[in-house]
């Protein structure tokens, strides 16, 4: 992967949906109501583009947290 490859970043809203970023972006690339479509989504654009994955914990003790798929 190139070094200026931007990261997705996969994350609940306060709204209940589930959001798609890039790395330092503000707005949602798209916008799903579970995180399995948002995961199905994401990892097919990270493949076809070649760039990582983020997702980050909605809740329980490692809400807030990241993981690196």
């Amino acid at each position: 992967m190139a070094e200026n490859a931007k990261t997705y970043h996969v994350s609940k809203r306060n709204d209940g949906m589930w959001q798609v970023k890039y790395a330092g972006g503000e707005k949602a690339i798209k916008l799903f109501k579970t995180k399995d479509e948002a995961m199905e989504y994401t990892k097919k654009m990270a493949v076809n583009q070649d760039r990582a994955i983020i997702v980050h914990a909605s809740k329980g003790k490692f809400k807030g947290k990241m993981r690196k798929d």
